[in-house]
């Protein structure tokens, strides 16, 4: 009895941590969306909530993550060996620090969002949107922009910080791109993901 239960135990650790991988493919929205069950209603879910497209919110998901549920940023080196204290509190699929989070969470009303929870994630990312939009006036759908002010903030954002961060505004310019791309890529293949015609979310 005891041995089954080791043994049901390590099967649902295995399965929790194929649950949590990234997707192996990022470079083709389709791709993730047909290993990702789920993720297109989240998605989709977000982008009507909020008004920002699908391939805004994951081509701002991809850059600050890569799609993975518990990325932080990289340690700090103390006299460059010994591991010292990470540059920032950013954390999950979206790389929110704690103190945005917590106002994600109050003025969303989702309380209970976690920064590991791809649809908590993602809703966030179209609520920062949607709070870019109203406060710096940058369209819901312009990535380029919306990742420039999703890495320095609204008020770095209207004192343009990033021009003097060249390797921050070729970032900016890839997400755009990437933007684009799934756009293009989704057109292909949004069909299938939607469901039938008396489906919620279609």
């Amino acid at each position: 009895m005891r041995y089954s239960v080791l043994l049901g135990a390590l099967a649902l650790a295995l399965l929790s941590g194929c649950a949590s991988a990234p997707p192996k493919s990022s470079e083709n929205i389709c791709d993730v969306f047909d290993e990702k069950r789920g993720w297109y209603d989240d998605a989709r879910r977000a982008e009507r909530r909020w008004g920002s497209d699908i391939s805004t919110l994951m081509a701002i998901m991809y850059q600050e993550s890569s799609f993975k549920p518990k990325a932080k940023p990289p340690r700090t080196k103390i006299l460059w060996v010994i591991p010292g204290p990470r540059k920032s509190s950013a954390y999950g699929y979206a790389q929110v620090k704690d103190e945005t989070w917590k106002e994600y969470q109050r003025m969303s009303g989702n309380h209970w969002a976690s920064r590991s929870r791809f649809a908590d994630a993602v809703d966030f990312v179209g609520w920062y949107n949607a709070q870019s939009h109203k406060r710096v006036g940058i369209g819901k759908n312009d990535a380029r922009n919306l990742y420039l002010a999703y890495h320095e903030g609204h008020g770095g954002y209207e004192r343009r910080t990033y021009n003097d961060k060249a390797w921050l505004v070729g970032v900016a310019n890839k997400v755009g791109e990437r933007a684009k791309r799934y756009k293009k890529q989704l057109e292909e293949c949004e069909r299938r993901f939607k469901g039938p015609w008396w489906w919620p979310l279609r």
